[in-house]
């Protein structure tokens, strides 16, 4: 089946900015230029919750993981921690000297990032609303600034046209990804934590892989792309254009797999559920939309449909499709009418089998790779020790 529209919200009185879905997918939050959160149920009849309390436009929202807060970011420069019930009690951030666009929990929920106009990126604690520290080597606003999956590394978006990834512990800048045509909108981690995928204004979204530095894949297409979602599985990516249209992209097969017209005028946001079974879009149009994805749950890997003819491609097209991302690559199964079934079930158990021991690589790689950490530390430790030995003998000589 194709992705559907499941649900409908209208209440915001202006441009929506921001949409997110609670981890029990009871909940959506939604932000908007009215300066108020909404929080609307999934149950149908049942009331939304209008927050109050921002002094200008809401640029941005968030649940916590485990969703019992909601973050905002807003133009008036401050960040709220909301209770996501009737009362609708929030805490105040005075985070930054100018409209904060970017807001977001650390997988864990104890940390925030949020990105500002001021040109820097700040890290909060949650639950004392504690400030931590500053990353300020941007030369322009900052959009956008996400944590990733292990919560080691911070990427931000600018308009000075840079990527940057930020290791959070030594707070340095690690790198620079400086080839875009023009400013980023919106960037995010894959699942697997080993790519970023990032949206701009000159109609591109670009897939990094940053353990090489390279660029992965590289969507082209016709209209600004102002926010983008991975599909928890890895394998699929959601964006919203100044089109109007949500489209999916197969990172598989670095294609195009549907193109969405539901939002009259820029679509301004999109977010998946935590499990995929649902996104949500906002607009320009004050309306929030809920999708069901519709993708086979049963397996990810396996359902790569064709675009449909009569909806538009928009001259999508993905270059370099490697996606060494921890993506389990499978091809999709070509219907052959005269297939025996014998054969099927075979095909079915080599699958399963090669299955399995991809996640056994898998568990391997993370192992070598903590053994290598591991390594490295003690390399370190004893190179401190000979250091420290020179120094002894040198002090006894002098």
């Amino acid at each position: 089946e194709d992705p559907a529209l499941e649900r409908h919200f209208k209440g915001h009185r202006d441009a929506v900015t921001s949409v997110d879905i609670s981890l029990n997918k009871k909940q959506l939050a939604s932000g908007s230029m009215d300066s108020c959160l909404m929080i609307w149920s999934m149950k149908p009849q049942m009331r939304a919750y209008r927050f109050v309390g921002h002094k200008d436009a809401v640029m941005c929202v968030q649940f916590s993981p485990s969703g019992h807060l909601v973050a905002s970011g807003s133009r008036d420069k401050t960040v709220r921690l909301w209770i996501p019930s009737i009362k609708g009690e929030s805490t105040v951030f005075k985070a930054h000297t100018a409209t904060v666009r970017s807001v977001h929990f650390s997988s864990d929920g104890q940390s925030l990032v949020t990105a500002s106009d001021d040109k820097t990126v700040k890290v909060w604690m949650v639950h004392r609303q504690k400030f931590l520290f500053s990353l300020s080597q941007h030369i322009n606003w900052v959009r956008c600034a996400r944590f990733s999956p292990d919560g080691r590394l911070i990427v931000s978006s600018s308009d000075d046209k840079t990527v940057k990834l930020w290791d959070k512990t030594s707070r340095e800048c690690i790198h620079s990804f400086c080839e875009h045509g023009g400013f980023v909108n919106h960037v995010d981690f894959h699942p697997s934590g080993t790519c970023i995928a990032a949206a701009g204004t000159d109609s591109t979204v670009k897939v990094w892989d940053i353990r090489m530095n390279r660029l992965l894949q590289h969507y082209q297409g016709n209209s600004v792309v102002n926010s983008l979602s991975f599909h928890p599985s890895g394998n699929y990516l959601v964006t919203a254009s100044n089109d109007s249209t949500l489209k999916i992209l197969d990172l598989l097969e670095g294609r195009l797999l549907y193109t969405l017209h539901g939002h009259q005028g820029p679509a301004t946001s999109v977010a998946f559920s935590r499990d995929g079974d649902l996104f949500a879009s906002g607009g320009s149009d004050e309306q929030v939309m809920v999708w069901k994805t519709n993708f086979d749950a049963a397996d990810y890997g396996d359902v790569v449909k064709p675009q449909k003819s009569g909806s538009s491609v928009d001259g999508i097209h993905g270059t370099g499709v490697e996606m060494d991302c921890g993506i389990h690559h499978k091809k999709t199964k070509t219907q052959d009418s005269g297939r025996n079934h014998e054969q099927q079930e075979e095909e079915t158990r080599l699958a399963n089998t090669l299955e399995h021991i991809m996640g056994q690589l898998d568990v391997l790689t993370q192992t070598v790779s903590i053994l290598e950490q591991r390594l490295t530390l003690t390399e370190d430790k004893l190179k401190e020790c000979l250091e420290n030995q020179q120094k002894i003998i040198q002090n006894k000589t002098n």
